[in-house]
């Protein structure tokens, strides 16, 4: 089979769903070879997204283990990414995002002379240590690319900030809103049982900054707001690492109207935000998609660096903030006016083309 051959590398379930698109773009097309790259830096929950897109692995090098440390984890990402590209010997690589598998995909594309393209390029809040390490990852990432795939403007002028060149630099939307347009119409069938006749609040919380104190203030904060009100139940998928699980079983376990779930399928998910009132979320993705699914969401953070659904007045930045949690979860939830001014269906990162806008920019570039 003639093609240039892509390598498509994917780690997490995140990168899974936004980097699905791009494979099936590539697929589609007749001048490129996609070979999917598994690091399975999330083993299961990768597993499931891969299956929903009807993707197949070429390679899988099941690189985690329980409390893997981040210094081991990027030692043996790079000596087997480097392995594996050498196995692969593509003509150009791809990865999304900002975990260490993206960062030692660009280190390990940059090592072997391999030109990188990097998906969702230029998100930034400008601290180094908020979101630790993604951060560090994207911005190291963006040194080391060729393509930079930029989801909105915003974006585009961060890099520009930053002295990448402007040729360099393609605007094509988020993928992410590819992939939700792909599975939204079918997501339904969600037993919500615990939640009948009651309003849904969804709950993701994860994030490393978020261990230990600020996570007990969040899983406080939506205990009290069960408590507060009889109408409201919430769903939490609760993830798998024991520093989110622990907490959460001691926290949140007990109440009637506060559901425990294993970490969902993709399509249950977006059946679940379909499903919500609220949503809080400390996920970046989430931030993307709820919005064009008309959906409030309050960000268990302090900063993002998705400010665009902030300006558009759709996403609103509480931090792991007992207090302020509860107060703009209330508000939403009592004030008709507060809530319709949130619900609007605004999606400031894409139209669900940009898998096909990167094929494109790929195919000038390389075909």
């Amino acid at each position: 089979m003639n093609g240039k051959r892509i390598v498509c590398v994917v780690g997490t379930r995140p990168e899974a769903i936004k980097m699905a698109p791009v494979i099936q773009a590539l697929q589609r097309s007749d001048w490129a070879r996609p070979y999917v790259l598994l690091t399975a830096q999330h083993r299961e929950l990768l597993d499931q997204v891969m299956r929903l897109f009807g993707l197949a692995a070429d390679d899988d090098l099941n690189i985690m283990k329980p409390n893997q440390q981040l210094p081991a984890l990027t030692a043996q990402l790079l000596l087997a990414l480097d392995a594996a590209l050498e196995r692969a010997a593509p003509d150009a690589v791809l990865a999304q995002g900002d975990t260490t598998t993206v960062m030692c995909a660009a280190l390990a594309s940059f090592y072997r002379r391999l030109p990188f393209g990097h998906v969702e390029a230029g998100l930034r809040t400008g601290d180094l240590a908020y979101p630790f390490p993604e951060e560090g990852n994207r911005v190291l990432a963006a040194r080391l690319a060729r393509w930079h795939f930029a989801p909105t403007e915003t974006a585009r002028r961060n890099l520009l900030r930053e002295g990448i060149d402007e040729g360099a630099i393609h605007v094509t939307g988020n993928t992410v809103i590819d992939a939700l347009l792909q599975v939204a119409p079918s997501a339904q069938g969600l037993d919500l049982g615990f939640a009948q006749g009651r309003r849904l609040v969804l709950l993701t919380a994860h994030r490393r900054e978020n261990f230990g104190a600020p996570m007990a203030q969040v899983f406080r904060a939506v205990r009290a707001l069960v408590d507060r009100h009889d109408d409201v139940a919430v769903l939490y998928a609760v993830h798998p690492n024991p520093n989110v699980r622990q907490m959460a079983q001691e926290l949140l376990s007990g109440h009637p109207r506060i559901h425990l779930a294993a970490p969902l399928d993709y399509e249950p998910f977006v059946a679940a935000m379909k499903a919500a009132t609220l949503i809080l979320t400390d996920s970046g993705g989430v931030q993307e998609e709820a919005p064009a699914l008309a959906k409030p969401v309050l960000v268990l953070r302090h900063e993002t660096e998705r400010p665009e659904a902030v300006d558009a007045g759709v996403v609103k930045l509480v931090g792991p903030d007992y207090e302020a949690i509860l107060r703009e979860s209330e508000t939403l939830l009592t004030d008709e006016d507060a809530y319709r001014a949130m619900a609007r269906g605004v999606s400031p990162y894409g139209d669900g083309e940009a898998a096909g806008r990167i094929e494109k920019a790929l195919r000038a570039s390389l075909d």
